[in-house]
């Protein structure tokens, strides 16, 4: 018997996200979106799609939350995107109002479910979920350092020009300005990177990747990044429906790791069949631990201005 997985908002996000997961087999889709016909038309596009991707999993587009009922999975995209100009937290307050909603119709429905957010500002939208929801901690994450590390990888695969297959890289933190590239911890083949780049060349790469959402926004003008996003979301969604114990940057509720408490924030986790099922503790340097908890604290800032 397949899974099932739900996807709220059949934007670029959503809809990205739905057809890489139905290309995997694994999982029947039911895409979720406010507007009449949007979800049921890019529903029966993926559709008609699945004879050629050799998938027989079932795509349903609806209005409807009944139509999730007794998912496994409910990856949470919908809100307003960012335009030029807007960070990620001047999205809070609309946001807030949107996933609110999202979370209680998607818990009415499907209460053993776990809960995916990429609606922004990421750390504080999934905090805001875990309230809602009031799930254990395990079944609420967000999706934000996969994300952020691909691009790290990416720009320093550019740079060096080898595959970005060798690359490996850390970032936590809170997915925006706050966040904590660790780049001692990053690798090209093993090797460490401050072996193969000048320090100032690694420090233009971290701003970079930094700003990365925002480069991508000021070129596209009317909208934000989602082919990334949407490829980072359905690699988790891989890892706990494929029970694949993998090692990922997640955003997750903290109750006293790396000193932190209260706050959703991204670190690495085992991610499986019960979502995390492991926060991993890395042994930071003083700087690096002064930059993660100036990243939780402008996640909780956030969280003040909801009221939670």
């Amino acid at each position: 018997m397949r899974s099932k997985v739900s996807i709220i908002g059949a934007g670029n996000v959503g809809a990205t996200c739905a057809f890489r997961i139905a290309e995997k087999g694994y999982a029947d889709i039911v895409l979720l979106d406010v507007i009449e016909g949007l979800p049921q038309g890019k529903g029966l596009d993926m559709l008609e799609a699945t004879p050629i991707i050799d998938s027989d999993v079932k795509i349903t587009g609806t209005n409807e939350y009944k139509e999730t009922a007794n998912s496994d999975i409910v990856v949470i995209t919908s809100g307003v995107p960012r335009k030029p100009g807007m960070s990620r937290d001047d999205l809070v307050l609309t946001n807030m109002k949107i996933v609110r909603e999202v979370t209680e119709g998607v818990v009415r429905y499907s209460p053993n479910c776990i809960i995916i957010v990429v609606a922004n500002p990421l750390d504080a939208m999934t905090q805001l979920a875990l309230h809602i929801s009031k799930f254990p901690r395990n079944r609420v994450l967000g999706q934000s350092g996969i994300l952020d590390s691909a691009r790290f990888r990416t720009f320093i695969a550019q740079e060096l020009d080898v595959s970005v297959k060798n690359v490996s890289t850390c970032v936590l933190g809170g997915h925006g300005d706050a966040m904590v590239p660790v780049t001692r911890l990053c690798t090209v083949g093993g090797i460490a990177i401050s072996e193969l780049l000048p320090e100032e060349k690694i420090d233009g790469l971290v701003e970079r990747t930094v700003k990365g959402g925002g480069e991508i926004v000021s070129l596209l003008k009317t909208g934000s990044a989602f082919y990334a996003p949407a490829a980072a979301t359905a690699q988790m969604v891989d890892a706990i429906i494929l029970d694949r114990k993998e090692i990922l940057p997640c955003a997750a509720y903290l109750e006293g790791e790396y000193g932190i408490n209260g706050v959703v924030v991204g670190v690495p986790v085992k991610l499986g069949k019960n979502a995390i099922e492991q926060i991993v503790e890395i042994k930071l340097t003083p700087e690096e631990d002064a930059a993660l908890k100036k990243s939780a604290n402008a996640v909780l800032e956030l969280i003040k201005i909801m009221g939670l």
